[in-house]
Parts: C-alpha cells; sequence; structure tokens
C-alpha cells in the first residue's frame, strides 16, 4: 500500500502584507530580509521521547485498524486521498453554491481588512473542481495559542502536498468558529515576561456574556488598553517597538475579536494562500440555510446516528470525547439572551431555560429562512463544514479527533462522507537561551517537560550536605519517643493530665516544624539563583505546567525573534503525521538571532 507522507515543506514566496513588510524592516516598508537571504533559514526538527500515550487519537496516528475503521481514510494511505476527492466529485450536487461561497469569502475579507493576499486561492476555489483543505479553532487575543499557528501550517502544507499529489487544485482554508460564545476562553494570550514569569493578558471590560465571539463588540478603548499591557509584559528586544506598532494598525479598529485574529493570521500566512473563514459570518450563514433546516428536519436521524458513534466508540474502550443527550438537537439559536443550545421538547424544540420554543415546521422555515439567527454544535460542525465545502482533509489536535470518532454514522446517514483526517503536529520550540539552561542544568528538553519536578527534587536533594530532612526527622521522632512512656504515666495519674501532654507534644512539634520551614527557606535563598533557572526553563518549555503551544502565543517569538521566527519555519521539512516534535533554530539561523539581538 502507497504511503502519503505530506511535509511541512513552508516555502516563504516574498509575498507579505504590508504590515509584515515594515515589521520586518523595523518599520520601513521595502523588500524583505528573508526574500533578500533566499527565504529559507530552516529549524531543526526531532522527534520528542515523551510518555507512551494510548488515546484514541494517539492510537489513530500510529494507525491502528480498529480505531482507524471510525473514520474510514488514513493520511498516510495515497489511495483514500484519491478515493476521496472521487467522493467528494460524485457529491458535489450536495454542497452549497461554489460561486456564492467565494464572493461571500471575498466581500468579508474586503469588509473587514483581510485576505487581499489570498486572492489566488479564491480564484483557484471559484474552480469547478477545486478541493479544500480545512483546519479550525476559535479565535484567540493577539493570535491566540501556539497551536493556532502551527494548525494553519499544517493546512497550508498539507493542501499543497495534496495538490501535488491529486494533479488538480486543493486550497488551505483556516475556519475561525466565530460563533462560540466562550469569550473568556478566546479573549487571552500568555507571553513570558522579562523575569521568566508567564503573564496572562485580557481584553478588560468586554461583556461578552452567552453571546457569539463574532458578534460581542470590543471598543477601541479596550484594544489600547490591551496592547498598553502587552507591551509592558513583554521582554524589550530589538523588534518590540515594530511588533506593537504593526499591532496597533492591524488591530486598532477591529470590531470584534474574531476580525483583529483574522487579521493577524492573514498577515503572518495569507501570503502563502490561506484563505479565512467567519463561521458566523452573515453571508456565509445565508448559504447554510437549507442544511440547517434539513438538520432540524432530520435532528432525530442525527440523533440516532450519534448514539451508534458513540457506541462505536465505547465498544473499542474508550470513553466518548463528547456526551450525546437523547433529546439534542445539536443547534444553537442565537438570541437576546445569549446563544441557546436547543433541545427536542415533543414535536418542537426548546432550549432548557424556556427563553425560546418553536415547532419542527416553524424551525425548519426559520432555519432556512433566517440562518443568521442559527450555529451548529460540535457535533454537528463538521457536516456543515462539509456541505459547505469540499473538505478532502481536515486538520484536528488530540480531542478534536476523539470526538471525530463518533461522527461516522452521522456522516454516512448524511450521505456525504467523512474526510481524511490529518493529525495536528504538535512542537516545542525550543529557543537558544533555554538550550543553553539546558545545557547548564544538565537536563534533556524530555526530562524539563515531562520530569522537571522529579529532576528538580533530585537536584535540591543533592544539595543537601546536611541531610536537614533526615535531621529533623530524627527529632520529631526522638521527641515522640520520650514522650510515649510520659504520656502513659500521666494517663495513670490523674484525669485530663495525659491529654494536657499531648496538647504539649503538639506545640513542642509545631515548634520544630516552624524551625525546618525556617532551614527550608534559608536553603532555598542560598540558591535561589539556581532555582530561577529551574523555573525559568519550566515556564518556556511547559508553562502553567501545560503543553507550551497550548499556552504561549506566537506574539512572545514575534518579540524576540522579529518575523524572521516565522521565516525560519520556511524551509523546514517535517513529517505531518502528528506527534510530538521539538524545534530549534539550526546554527546559521542562530547566527540571525544574534544579530537580531533576540535574547529573552
Amino acid at each position: 500500500m502507497a504511503r502519503f507522507r505530506p511535509r511541512l515543506f513552508f516555502a516563504f514566496d516574498g509575498k507579505v502584507s504590508r504590515w509584515y513588510n515594515r515589521f520586518m524592516n523595523d518599520g520601513k516598508e521595502t523588500e524583505s530580509t528573508m526574500a533578500r537571504s533566499g527565504g529559507r533559514t530552516p529549524m531543526k526538527v526531532m522527534p520528542l521521547s515523551g510518555p507512551a500515550g494510548d488515546s484514541l487519537a494517539e492510537r489513530f496516528r500510529r494507525g491502528d485498524p480498529d480505531v482507524c475503521a471510525l473514520f474510514g481514510f488514513h493520511p498516510s494511505r495515497a489511495g483514500d486521498w484519491r478515493r476521496r476527492a472521487d467522493r467528494l466529485d460524485e457529491t458535489a450536487p450536495l454542497r452549497a453554491n461554489r460561486e456564492r461561497l467565494a464572493a461571500a469569502l471575498g466581500a468579508a475579507g474586503a469588509r473587514h481588512g483581510y485576505g487581499a493576499s489570498a486572492e489566488p486561492s479564491l480564484r483557484k476555489l471559484r474552480q469547478p473542481g477545486c478541493l479544500v483543505v480545512v483546519g479550525g479553532q476559535q479565535a484567540g487575543l493577539f493570535g491566540g495559542p501556539l497551536l493556532v499557528f502551527y494548525k494553519a501550517l499544517a493546512v497550508i502544507r498539507t493542501a499543497a502536498a495534496a495538490e501535488r499529489m491529486l494533479g488538480r487544485p486543493v486550497v488551505p482554508l483556516f475556519w475561525i468558529a466565530g460563533e462560540d460564545h466562550d469569550f473568556a476562553e478566546a479573549n487571552v494570550t500568555h507571553v513570558l515576561s522579562p523575569d521568566g514569569a508567564v503573564r496572562q493578558i485580557r481584553l478588560e471590560g468586554v461583556a461578552g456574556g452567552r453571546h457569539a465571539v463574532s458578534r460581542t463588540p470590543v471598543p477601541a478603548s479596550a484594544w489600547e488598553d490591551a496592547l498598553d499591557r502587552l507591551a509592558r509584559a513583554l521582554p524589550d528586544s530589538a523588534h518590540k517597538p515594530a511588533l506593537l506598532a504593526g499591532l496597533r494598525e492591524t488591530i486598532a479598529d477591529a470590531p470584534t475579536l474574531t476580525v483583529a485574529f483574522a487579521r493577524l493570521l492573514d498577515a503572518w500566512l495569507g501570503g502563502e494562500g490561506l484563505l479565512i473563514m467567519d463561521a458566523d459570518d452573515p453571508e456565509i450563514r445565508r448559504l447554510e440555510g437549507a442544511f440547517f433546516r434539513e438538520l432540524a428536519e432530520r435532528s432525530g436521524e442525527l440523533a440516532e446516528a450519534l448514539a451508534e458513534g458513540e457506541r462505536r466508540v465505547r465498544a473499542l474502550g474508550f470513553a466518548p470525547q463528547a456526551e450525546t443527550p437523547e433529546d439534542g438537537a445539536h443547534l444553537f439559536v442565537h438570541h437576546p439572551m445569549g446563544r441557546l443550545l436547543l433541545y427536542r421538547k415533543g414535536d418542537g424544540f426548546a432550549d432548557r431555560r424556556g427563553f425560546f420554543r418553536a415547532d419542527r415546521a416553524e424551525l425548519a422555515a426559520m432555519a432556512e429562512n433566517e440562518p443568521e439567527r442559527f450555529s451548529t454544535g460540535a457535533l454537528s460542525r463538521p457536516l456543515m463544514q462539509d456541505f459547505l465545502l469540499p473538505v478532502l482533509a481536515t486538520v484536528l489536535g488530540p480531542a478534536e479527533i476523539a470526538y471525530w470518532g463518533q461522527l461516522g454514522p452521522a456522516f454516512e446517514r448524511f450521505g456525504i462522507g467523512m474526510p481524511v483526517i490529518v493529525p495536528r503536529p504538535s512542537f516545542t520550540f525550543l529557543e537558544p537561551w533555554t538550550e543553553s539552561l539546558l545545557g547548564e542544568l544538565g537536563l534533556t528538553p524530555e526530562e524539563a517537560i515531562w520530569r522537571w519536578e522529579e529532576r528538580r527534587a533530585a537536584w535540591l536533594e543533592s544539595l543537601e550536605e546536611k541531610g536537614w530532612d533526615e535531621r529533623y526527622r530524627a527529632v520529631r521522632e526522638g521527641i515522640a519517643a520520650l514522650y510515649d512512656p510520659l504520656l502513659k504515666e500521666l494517663d495513670a495519674a490523674e484525669t485530663g493530665l495525659g491529654d494536657l501532654g499531648r496538647k504539649n507534644l503538639a506545640r513542642i512539634l509545631e515548634q520544630v516544624a516552624y524551625l525546618e520551614r525556617r532551614t527550608r527557606e534559608a536553603f532555598l535563598r542560598r540558591h535561589e539563583a539556581s532555582l530561577r533557572r529551574w523555573d525559568r526553563v519550566r515556564a518556556a518549555l511547559c508553562p502553567m505546567g501545560r503543553p507550551q503551544e497550548r499556552v504561549l502565543g506566537a506574539i512572545h517569538f514575534l518579540n524576540a525573534y522579529g518575523p524572521s521566527w516565522i521565516g525560519a519555519w520556511t524551509g523546514t521539512d517535517m513529517d505531518a503525521e502528528g506527534g510530538h516534535m521539538l524545534v530549534r533554530f539550526d546554527t546559521a539561523a542562530k547566527e540571525v538571532c544574534r544579530l537580531g539581538s533576540c535574547e529573552n
């Protein structure tokens, strides 16, 4: 069986936004320095050996036949890509109008100030045989966490590889889940401050409530305040002034967090052909009316299919990633009280709080005639995505793969078939200064990420020449041994005297514990500088005890290295079959970094 191994070979072609170009050249709009240098400053990529996982996503990545059967296709099988393309050709009449879709995408970009650099992809999308590789995420403040950037890269490279293999046009598209109502989750970014601590930045004073992120206005004052706090949190660097100026120009007048996010993603990757779509854009919603109606009319069928998908997942020994209530409609309605999840109630639909109710015919008519009032849930969104776009493949993270594993019967029931699932590559970026600290501490990257507490405790223990822990333990045991016969005699001497003795013992042991704490604090103060190095390594590679890509944003690295950090991904050849990889600058890139004064 032929294996198709899409490669994330990200070739920078110099087509950058005006903002990117000025940022690259410290405010002067001139030819890109990456283009002048040939456009490639590759990084070194190597697999990270973490704890062995047995999740559904990991078993799919490894090609477990039982798990792969949940999905139908696997990205390593070249024939699966061709079979999916053939299926898309056969089912083309079932999808939304391609020309109207391209027009809606172009109009949204023109209206909100993004997408011009991806115009060639838009023209390609209009071609009848063009297919799409999709990846999506909710919007994120200042571009969101690194995993968003990585997912967008994987979408771009997968589309390019598929186009070469199939010999037909394939475009990359990033689907922003603008209908998501968890504003608090979208409204956050993290950076490392000059002292190595993780700093959180949010838009203050913006009340998202339960309304869609794309429908939550953000005033200019909130953007300015967030930019000021970002400026204070970021370490000084040669790139910081141009970065902040570019951010202000790009997002200061953005009406929503979604628009700001789209503009930044377009500035970084639009020149590589990445189309950007806000799923909650009114023009997009109008294209979805017919399928919203179908979801309403066939709600019971969808529930049965999802229940069957859940049973298939459980049969393999996995708990379902997403629970599917028997009466769930998997549709939301946008209401003055917020985005309301609908449930089937008799012959109609209602939300749990009683704000909305409609019978089946009313809801079906409303869904078709007023589709902007509706949005899909996590388990119905993939079906809508396939109605709207000719989805050849979709790039998914581990949790997404887990709940897509429940969707096979639903795709079958609606006659459209599941696309090829491409696991999102997962990266930990090793900065030069972090690599130096690892050497000083005698740590490997794997130890710093997965065994940091254990290795730090062993290091501290190796420094305790006096064995304070053991000595204090002996003191406590000695005092207790002396008191034990005394307490027995006191119990026999008079009622209550033994209890008084026990209270006395407890106070003595409290004082011993206090002295032990003070001894420990003095020990830690003597080694404070070394402990800070341990903490800085932890914050850099596993901030807040979580994967780096889920916490730190691309903004942190753009501040440290400038747009050459994005450029450094150009020429970087890496497998796109998922897994966790360590990424570091090669020798040439380290020299570029040094000349750019990019110390953190």
